[in-house]
């Protein structure tokens, strides 16, 4: 299941990231938010869309074999950091975009390090 889920949040980060290094300024319009942080910088979301792409790697060297679970880990650490980001600014009343920050950032964060994360029989055996 883990294995599945790492899979699955690969083809999503990967292929946010490299919408963000391919059509930067369409996905700054389409993602709910980031427009409202102010004026589009590409080199930003070229580099974010980078980190995305990693993350994406790490997650299917998971999804492909279960004892690559660090590289998901390492993966998972950059969405869990951006998830809690996410989350604080909620939690500060930054709210206006709150359920699709839930459904589209910290959720799959969290799934990210269930995903990623080994189960004990997996440790003794990376």
């Amino acid at each position: 299941m883990k294995r599945t889920i790492a899979g699955i949040l690969a083809v999503f980060n990967f292929t946010n990231g490299l919408v963000m290094l391919t059509a930067g300024p369409r996905w700054w319009t389409l993602v709910p938010g980031a427009a409202d942080t102010g004026p589009f910088n590409p080199h930003f979301v070229q580099d974010v869309g980078i980190a995305f792409m990693a993350a994406g790697l790490g997650l299917a060297a998971r999804a492909w074999r279960a004892a690559y679970w660090p590289a998901a880990a390492i993966g998972a650490a950059f969405l869990a950091g951006h998830g809690l980001l996410h989350l604080a600014m909620i939690v500060a009343g930054h709210h206006r975009h709150a359920a699709s920050d839930l459904m589209a950032v910290i959720l799959p964060a969290a799934l990210a390090l269930y995903a990623a994360l080994p189960t004990p029989g997996e440790q003794r055996h990376a």
